[in-house]
């Protein structure tokens, strides 16, 4: 079975893009993020930054091999601008973004139909002026060990070229690395047979 170990996102915060419909105005914007946490700050700042606007309209969607999302119509009709959204950031299969549409109200109404178009072309502008990046799934390893094997274990982190990401080097040394997902199974295996190293798996990451 073939491993999928790579996700798309957006590398940064993206400009901000304007779509005007009938003298309503729609700003939007995307945001990185990876906790909830992290979103009400973003809000509560776009809320000030338009504080005149009606409407503050958002989809995120956080996480790599379990996802979770959430969509808010913040008072416009039931999912003509949450959905919609959240319809952009399926279609160009991104995790980890948050988008907000600002919506300030012209004088006419637009209809659900007109709502839609107008929250999905704001989304889909925003994502097309955001730099879209590929990353990859990484499972982190501690090997651990005694001094008199280092050089048989730097031997095989050389062989296989893998990334060390910290070192604790004493009479019981420890150094933590960083595998592709597809190839963290091999990496695991090439260490097992020797009793004398262990080797441990942190986390997808």
């Amino acid at each position: 079975m073939k491993i999928s170990d790579t996700y798309r996102t957006i590398a940064s915060k993206s400009e901000e893009v304007l779509y005007k419909e009938k003298n309503s105005k729609f700003y939007g914007y995307t945001f990185p993020v990876v906790a909830e946490e992290e979103i009400n700050t973003i809000l509560e700042q776009l809320r000030k930054q338009h504080h005149a606007a009606r409407h503050w309209c958002y989809a995120w969607k956080i996480g790599i091999e379990v996802t979770k999302y959430r969509v808010n119509d913040d008072g416009e009709p039931s999912n003509s601008a949450g959905k919609p959204i959240y319809g952009q950031i399926q279609s160009y299969e991104l995790t980890n973004i948050l988008i907000v549409v600002v919506r300030y109200f012209g004088g006419v109404k637009l209809g659900v139909g007109g709502l839609i178009n107008a929250y999905r072309t704001s989304a889909q502008l925003a994502i097309e002026t955001s730099e879209i990046i590929e990353k990859t799934i990484n499972v982190d390893y501690c090997i651990s060990f005694e001094y008199k094997d280092m050089n048989k274990v730097m031997r095989i982190i050389k062989e296989q070229g893998i990334r060390i990401t910290k070192q604790e080097l004493t009479l019981d040394c420890k150094i933590y690395i960083s595998v592709r997902k597809k190839k963290a199974n091999k990496i695991k295996e090439v260490f097992s047979p020797l009793y004398q190293i262990k080797i441990k798996a942190l986390k997808s990451r």
